[in-house]
Parts: C-alpha cells; sequence; structure tokens
C-alpha cells in the first residue's frame, strides 16, 4: 500500500491506484457527484493514468482475464457504473435538498460560486449539459444537483446520464491502456515514466475552457440568486 507523504500525493492520480486500486477508483468517482467532495481530486487523470494500469488493476482485483481489452473494458464499465450512479445521487440530493444549498454558507469544501457556475452551465447548454460536464472539472460536480433543482426529466436525465458517463470513463480509459502501448511499441517510451507530465497536460487541457471563461467570459451576476430564499429555477 501507498504511505502517504505530502498534499501532493491527493493530485496524483498514481497514488489513489496504489494506495486503493479498483475500489478507491469507483469511490472517487462516485463521489464527485454524489458527495460533492470530489471537485479538487484528480477525476480525468485518474482515469487515464487508471487505462494505463488497467491489467494490473483488474489482475490484483478480481485475477487476471488474459486479455488486455477485456480488462480494460471491465475497468471501463466499473467507472461508467460509479459515474451513473454519483450522477443520480447528486440529482436526487438536488431535487430533496438542492434549494438550501443557495443560502448555505461557504465551507472550505463547499463553494456556492461552483452552483452558480453550474446552474449557468445547465442554462445555456440545456440538456447536453449533462453529457458535456462530464469533460469539465468543477461544473461536473454540481450539475447533476443543479439539474435535480430545475426539476429536469428523470428519464432524460438518466439518458444523458449514461451517455456522458460511458464516454468519459471507456473515452479516457482506452485512450490511457492504448497510448501507453503505442508509445512503447513505437517509440519505446514508458508512459508509466511520464506521468507528471501527462498530469500537467491532462489538467490544462480540461480546465482551459473554465480558465478562459474566467477570465474573458462575460461577469454573471449572482446577487439575484444571493438576495433570494429560493433557488434560481
Amino acid at each position: 500500500m501507498e504511505d502517504f507523504n505530502s498534499w501532493r500525493d491527493l493530485l496524483n492520480p498514481e497514488f489513489y491506484i496504489k494506495m486503493g486500486g479498483f475500489w478507491l477508483i469507483l469511490f472517487i468517482v462516485f463521489a464527485e457527484t454524489g458527495l460533492f467532495v470530489g471537485f479538487f481530486l484528480p477525476g480525468d487523470s485518474l482515469l487515464f493514468v487508471s487505462g494505463i494500469y488497467a491489467v494490473d488493476i483488474i489482475k490484483e482485483t478480481f485475477g487476471s482475464t488474459g486479455s488486455d481489452f477485456l480488462d480494460t473494458t471491465i475497468l471501463a464499465s466499473a467507472v461508467a457504473l460509479a459515474a451513473i450512479i454519483g450522477n443520480e445521487v447528486g440529482y436526487y440530493f438536488g431535487v430533496k435538498a438542492g434549494p438550501a444549498l443557495y443560502k448555505k454558507q461557504d465551507t472550505m469544501l463547499f463553494k456556492k460560486k461552483y452552483l452558480y457556475q453550474a446552474h449557468d452551465f445547465f442554462e445555456k447548454h440545456g440538456a447536453l449539459a449533462i453529457i458535456m460536464a462530464r469533460f469539465l472539472p468543477v461544473v461536473r460536480t454540481f450539475t447533476p444537483m443543479v439539474a435535480g433543482i430545475v426539476k429536469m426529466d428523470k428519464k432524460e436525465f438518466l439518458r444523458d446520464n449514461v451517455i456522458g458517463a460511458v464516454l468519459w470513463s471507456f473515452l479516457l480509459i482506452f485512450a490511457g491502456h492504448y497510448l501507453d502501448k503505442l508509445f512503447m511499441d513505437q517509440f519505446g517510451i514508458n508512459l508509466k515514466e511520464k506521468l507528471e507530465y501527462i498530469i500537467i497536460i491532462i489538467v490544462l487541457v480540461t480546465t482551459l475552457p473554465v480558465i478562459v471563461k474566467f477570465l474573458f467570459g462575460k461577469k454573471e451576476d449572482h446577487s439575484k440568486y444571493e438576495n433570494q430564499d429560493q433557488d434560481p429555477e
């Protein structure tokens, strides 16, 4: 088991893989939207790096299937299921308790501004927001809850939830697994030895839209929400 050495480990997906393997990966994916505490965790890079270690992860958990493709598919399917369940819990929480969060004070783990950003994103992109949000850190954490608050149709939410979760998990995990093989076979480069660079690239790519919006996007006026007792529907 991997030892915790510094707070930097919390941003290193390899740390979680070596510390808890298959089940910890699933819990982190679930927690990101189901418990609203995972927005600071390395979601996208965790999936990509998990793809690199997919065969080892499945072997240690269930025993080897003898097929790289099957091992990777099992991992991607399990991650997709955890992501789907997390979103459904987030949606249910939005329906039942979400409005109260607009009156909740900010804490270290909860920032009201993220809720507003998710609401604006949902209003702008409609049902597609559920699918698109999967690929955007922070936004994906709160979008399911916003969908529950605005009372999006349950069947439509489930449909988009499944599509987004499957695309997200399979694209990132399979990309990690087969790019690792490609770079090793074609260039003799072991991606496991370049994880720090890979993580930096993934973080930059996935957060760039959020950074651009923050720096150059139109400033949203959230005061109307803060002065109301009700949530923004």
